[in-house]
């Protein structure tokens, strides 16, 4: 799947903030060494470091483009292109996975693997959206499955790990973890009209529905998706449109 630092970044600071949130409930006093896992372009490696004053920080990430932008942003910061399942880092006080284990299949195992990697008292630290039943992650499916490009597209919306709820996350957890700690928060984002809620999901949730089609089915998946986001988000007098948008959080410290 391909990934664009410069489309992820047009909406920074929507995309940070549930970071900000996230470390906030994490212990950052004696913090030696931190892992940022899925560090995109770095943003959130920003506010890791920021948190964490003073430990060595490193970044991964399966995009060389995200790795690219990233060490553009920190070059202080050591990144390397690699697959969060492959990882072999280790004795860390802090890991934080932002908005990817959405994209990583087999939580049950994943999971307790990457608490295995905290140093003791270490904290697992995990965001990720929760959005799949909002309009603009449906309308996708919909019109994947309803168009001219629906043999194409047909696993396209298996590009994301089976959702689990926040109790079967707790029930995992607490079994690897001294303790847990879990939320679900739901953000609302202005922003100026419908086509910024398509610019939006172009960088992270359409991906996997726009990169097996070619420029022409790209444009007119665009257009109808585009079309039913209208519909699904209608505008205030000034044009601006509401964007919920899901998360689920938790902490679990080894």
């Amino acid at each position: 799947m391909s990934w664009s630092a410069a489309q992820y970044v047009k909406f920074e600071a929507e995309r940070t903030r549930p970071v900000w949130d996230l470390l906030a409930r994490v212990p950052a006093s004696g913090v030696r060494r931190a892992a940022d896992i899925g560090c995109g372009p770095g943003n959130s490696t920003e506010v890791l470091r920021a948190r964490c004053e003073g430990a060595e920080i490193v970044g991964i990430d399966s995009s060389p483009d995200m790795i690219a932008a990233a060490r553009k942003r920190l070059p202080d910061v050591a990144f390397e292109v690699a697959n969060v399942e492959s990882w072999q880092g280790a004795d860390f006080d802090v890991i934080l996975a932002n908005a990817v284990i959405q994209w990583i299949p087999d939580h049950e195992a994943l999971l307790p693997a990457l608490i295995a990697r905290l140093a003791p008292g270490g904290a697992l630290a995990v965001q990720t959206p929760d959005n799949l039943d909002e309009p603009s992650h449906r309308l996708m499916r919909e019109v994947a499955a309803a168009g001219p490009w629906a043999k194409k597209l047909a696993e396209a919306a298996e590009a994301r790990a089976v959702r689990q709820g926040a109790d079967w996350y707790f029930r995992l957890l607490r079994r690897h973890a001294q303790r847990v700690e879990i939320w679900r928060t739901t953000y609302f984002h202005p922003l100026a009209g419908a086509p910024s809620i398509v610019e939006w999901v172009k960088g992270t949730g359409l991906r996997p529905f726009l990169d097996p089609l070619d420029a022409g089915e790209r444009e007119a998946y665009l257009a109808r998706y585009g079309a039913a986001i209208t519909e699904a988000y209608p505008a205030e007098p000034d044009g601006t449109v509401l964007l919920p948008f899901p998360r689920l959080f938790f902490v679990a410290v080894r």
